[in-house]
């Protein structure tokens, strides 16, 4: 069950200031457009772990931003097996593109304890209606979606499973460190090997077996709920992996 935010460590100002972490990397927000942003996001509720967020199918009339955890976009098949198509973090809006398509083809699940705060439609729709570039910076928020959903196909398709996990944990290094939760050392990411699993399309046992190759060539190491990166070039470089697709760059839009 939701309750509202009482954590002082998690006041309800983190998932706005997080969101503007990733706005302002890609282009300026002004004082306006953040006090906007700010009167629009409603105040934090807690979720319980493995809890579905927002089901397949539904009507939505809002948009969850997350404040704090990790939330998972998955679809589950028939045989049971899960896939998850999307990790979100701190500062992401994890069904945005609701706001237009109005139901979600996939569940939203909390991969852990999370903080979220939701955002009526209606007051997005007045956002796109009177803050225009806002809107756009909002647009943007679901164009980066899809360009990771593209690079994850890529990953499943033609990287093996040594490179597929290197490229997820360079990924959400990356991505956790526009929004102030990673360095180059590492981060913390509360997921179980099933998670991870379920993230590449592998079992949690060759998640296992890789997850001790790379530990064993000096590249990362997963333990107790923590990636360590010891040799963050040469796990870049078995992954390929290039930020293009996060697009970083700060440009007006």
């Amino acid at each position: 069950m939701a309750a509202r935010m009482s954590d002082p460590l998690a006041p309800q100002s983190v998932g706005v200031d997080k969101l503007l972490l990733k706005l302002r990397v890609r282009d300026d927000v002004s004082a306006l457009e953040e006090e906007v942003l700010r009167s629009i996001i409603e105040p934090p509720v807690a979720i319980a772990s493995r809890s579905v967020v927002v089901k397949e199918g539904i009507p939505l009339e809002r948009s969850a931003l997350l404040v704090q955890g990790m939330l998972g976009r998955c679809k589950d098949m028939r045989d049971g097996q899960r896939q998850i198509t999307e990790v979100h973090v701190p500062g992401d809006f994890a069904d945005l593109h609701s706001f237009t398509l109005k139901r979600l083809d996939q569940d939203v699940v909390a991969l852990n304890d999370c903080w979220i705060s939701w955002v009526p439609h209606a007051a997005l729709r007045a956002v796109t209606d009177t803050q225009p570039h806002l809107g756009r910076l909002l647009w943007l928020s679901t164009n980066l979606d899809a360009a990771i959903h593209r690079a994850w196909t890529v990953s499943l398709g033609r990287r093996d499973a040594p490179a597929r996990l290197a490229h997820l944990l360079c990924e959400l290094q990356v991505r956790l460190s526009v929004v102030g939760m990673a360095d180059e050392d590492g981060y913390a990411l509360p997921l179980t090997q099933v998670d991870l699993a379920e993230c590449l399309g592998l079992t949690a046992v060759h998640v296992n077996r890789v997850l001790r190759q790379l530990r064993e060539q000096g590249l990362a190491t997963f333990r107790s709920g923590r990636v360590t990166i010891e040799d963050f070039k040469g796990l870049r470089r078995l992954a390929e992996f290039s930020t293009d697709y996060l697009f970083l760059d700060k440009r007006p839009r």
